[in-house]
């Protein structure tokens, strides 16, 4: 898995270090409301500058869609940014050209750049060879740390790393490992939980994980499409009935390969989709025609711990139920709690990512228990499905040049 470069490999001693992060941040009325992926970039920085570099952060905000946008500057960040770091940050009003590079001649050893929105120029996710060429043109090294922006080959991410002696910063470097400890090269048995709306969206996902996992648990909306694709009636229920045929292949994928599919045994269901709504346990094959399926029921959260204590290795997407409404977050909440807990006894190495889930594990109160939880919604899901991000291949054969 090391066949990337990280700080530690890089001379950088009085270089300048451009350094690619996500400070992509709430902001509202020009101040930052949740400053967390500003945080988690402080590692890196001062690692940096621990190695003699000058870091000069390069970002994007936003999707200004290559013109300049007021209200998406980076500028915003910049207090926020100085509180984290605990120093001044010379901030630079376009991220080339000349304002650049007279803020970047007067670095010295210690101090921190933060340049402006990269989006500002439609040559970013164009990845242009000539807009990648006048950013490198301002350091001596670059350092990728925002596995979240991974999966675009942009000039920033991917285009950059083939200009430069490239190296992966230490949330990238963290999140390359325990992505390789989940799906590369995993303790087994390996349970995937795998929730959400649509069948459609996760296809790519569920027909990758059928032949890497032991255990493939479904739940959300898309567990009704599979129930239909059984033959069970959903009554009012959220079910992409079209997608019938491709549940069967991937059912049908999972019993040659070996794969374990954990459905629901039970359901709660109801006749409105509202908070405090009354609802009712069923077995599975029992949802009224005027009612909708809204989680999984205790049965299921029984059986999907029992599951999970056999295995060694657990990689979670979605939440198995409607959990941002009261009760339908039951199921959810207690399957992260049972994660959490054979996490903390050593038993389980635990990764989740995507906005969703990341959201339901602060919910259920256990984001702090597992071994790893990935921020990045769309690179965690493409790594997911198997796919090469840009960004890591890009660091991978800069190691040859």
């Amino acid at each position: 898995m090391a066949d990337f470069k990280t700080i530690d490999d890089l001379d950088m001693d009085g270089k300048v270090v451009l350094t690619r992060v996500d400070v992509n941040v709430p902001v509202e009325d020009g101040r930052v409301t949740d400053a967390t992926r500003i945080e988690k970039i402080v590692p890196t920085i001062k690692a940096i500058q621990a190695r003699g570099g000058i870091p000069v952060l390069l970002a994007h905000f936003d999707r200004p869609k290559g013109k300049r946008v007021d209200a998406m500057s980076l500028k915003q960040i910049v207090p926020a940014l100085e509180a984290a770091l605990g120093q001044p940050v010379v901030f630079a009003d376009d991220c080339i050209g000349g304002p650049a590079k007279r803020v970047v001649a007067g670095l010295k050893p210690g101090d921190v750049a933060l340049l402006e929105n990269t989006r500002f120029h439609e040559g970013e996710e164009k990845n242009d060879p000539t807009f990648a060429a006048s950013i490198a043109a301002l350091g001596g090294v670059y350092i990728n740390d925002a596995f979240s922006a991974a999966h675009r080959a942009h000039g920033s991410t991917e285009g950059l790393a083939r200009l430069l002696p490239s190296g992966a910063g230490r949330l990238m470097e963290a999140e390359l490992k325990a992505l390789d400890a989940a799906l590369g090269t995993p303790q087994r048995p390996v349970m995937a939980v795998v929730g959400g709306a649509k069948v459609s969206t996760k296809l790519d996902l569920l027909m990758n994980l059928v032949d890497r996992v032991d255990h493939l648990v479904i739940g959300g909306g898309m567990a009704n499409t599979f129930l239909v694709a059984k033959g069970i009636e959903v009554g009012k229920s959220l079910a992409e009935r079209d997608m019938a045929d491709t549940a069967r292949q991937i059912l049908e994928k999972a019993d040659q390969g070996g794969c374990v599919i954990h459905l629901p045994l039970d359901i709660v269901v109801a006749r409105e989709f509202r908070a405090g709504a009354e609802s009712q346990v069923l077995p599975a094959d029992q949802c009224p025609a005027d009612a909708m399926i809204l989680d999984a029921g205790p049965a299921t959260v029984d059986a999907l711990h029992d599951a999970m204590a056999g295995c060694k290795t657990l990689i979670w997407n979605g939440p198995l139920g409607a959990f941002e409404i009261e009760p339908f977050d039951r199921a959810t909440n207690a399957a992260a709690r049972a994660a959490a807990g054979l996490t903390r006894d050593g038993k389980l190495i635990s990764v989740a990512g995507g906005g969703d889930t990341v959201a339901a594990l602060n919910k259920a109160g256990v984001a702090g228990d597992f071994t790893f939880i990935s921020t990045a919604g769309g690179a965690f899901l493409e790594w997911m499905e198997g796919k090469e991000l840009p960004g890591v291949a890009a660091l991978k054969d800069a190691r040859h040049h």
